[in-house]
């Protein structure tokens, strides 16, 4: 047990400094919240499948003093054109299917499945109307994202200590294609899918502090998605989560988490334009014709969170046997540090889930 309590304390340690906000340009389109929910990091036992539904509501406005003016990467087209538009909102609903099935006692496989609704508004082309500062574009669509698969190992399971390594893929199943209000294809960031596969590796780690009381976790993960055949490729994205819940009672626990995301830039291949100034009734210059694979300018965020909320084990509050193994949870993500780089921030994102468990074969003994 020394050993564990060693562990954790020095994983929770190592994730410290990585959880401090640090500068970074911060990307356009959408994303969406992330939090960590202990049903869907850990490993059911043998047999079990936990089954968790989960709505998240992510609003993305400009901070004050933000102009919001950036790039548009055209990838449809094949052009980076400078200074181009003016991002307004985007507002990002997402109804989560997750089932996560032991299939061994430290073995897991789990599937998540996303269905999106997104809406976003910018003013398009500043410089390309004499008479107004762009033309207001829409966008609305709704669809599934990208499925991902996931396979884990518990590679420490003690009473109070476990150790959960990660390794997922993330398939291109979301659309790609969809058009705004002008008829033109959505740049890549705001579609519902990301077009190509993503490896994604983790780690979750828990310890129970004072058993069956308080415990403590961390969770730190990496995603990687190659080039899109539009040539488009997002930027690596990584997370790192800590913090503790308290059970107050046997059917209510108390949730805080500190939740850090870093994004890269994204790459584009495309040639390089310069808008016009706003009200000029002019077309974009070309800087650079060749087709060259080029980094995203404003693309990349970095955000800090703090994020509240509470579990209620409904199957200990009424018990019977349609609420066994159910549970309910609500948090919201505020935001403590954002860098959004006169680009779009993610504001306050809320969360709310049900989680049902479900013994589908016996455990061997």
């Amino acid at each position: 047990m020394r050993f564990a309590r060693q562990v954790s304390f020095l994983f929770f340690l190592a994730l410290t400094p990585l959880l401090l906000p640090s500068e970074a340009p911060a990307s356009c389109g959408a994303v969406s919240c992330f939090v960590v929910i202990g049903a869907q990091q850990r490993i059911p036992q043998q047999g079990l499948l936990t089954v968790s539904g989960v709505y998240n509501y992510t609003p993305m406005r400009l901070l004050s003093g933000a102009t919001g003016i950036i790039p548009a990467a055209d990838q449809a087209r094949q052009r980076l054109i400078l200074d181009h538009h003016q991002e307004v909102r985007t507002i990002t609903q997402s109804y989560t299917l997750d089932l996560n099935y032991g299939v061994m006692d430290r073995f897991a496989l789990q599937l998540t499945v996303p269905y999106l609704k997104r809406k976003h508004l910018h003013i398009d082309g500043l410089g390309e109307s004499a008479t107004e500062a762009g033309e207001p574009v829409n966008f609305s669509d709704n669809g599934f994202g990208d499925v991902r698969l996931t396979a884990k190992y518990n590679v420490l399971p003690t009473l109070r200590h476990n150790i959960v390594l990660g390794f997922g893929l993330e398939l291109p199943t979301g659309d790609t294609q969809a058009r705004d209000s002008s008829g033109q294809v959505l740049e890549s960031p705001g579609q519902l899918g990301r077009g190509q596969i993503g490896l994604i590796g983790s780690i979750y780690q828990t310890y129970e502090l004072i058993p069956h009381r308080l415990s403590q976790f961390a969770f730190a993960s990496y995603r990687h998605t190659f080039r899109n055949r539009d040539g488009y490729q997002f930027g690596d994205e990584y997370q790192f989560n800590a913090g503790v819940n308290l059970v107050t009672t046997p059917w209510l626990v108390l949730i805080n988490q500190f939740n850090f995301r870093y994004l890269t830039q994204d790459n584009v291949t495309a040639n390089l334009e310069q808008s016009a100034a706003p009200f000029s009734g002019e077309e974009p210059t070309v800087i650079d014709p060749r087709i060259l694979d080029r980094r995203v300018p404003n693309t990349g965020s970095t955000y800090f969170a703090y994020t509240p909320g509470f579990q209620l084990d409904v199957g200990r509050l009424f018990t019977s046997q349609y609420t066994e193994g159910t549970s309910m949870y609500v948090m919201a993500q505020i935001p403590v540090a954002r860098d959004a780089n006169n680009n779009l921030a993610q504001g306050t994102s809320f969360i709310f889930g049900i989680t049902r468990s479900l013994q589908l074969l016996k455990p061997r003994s």
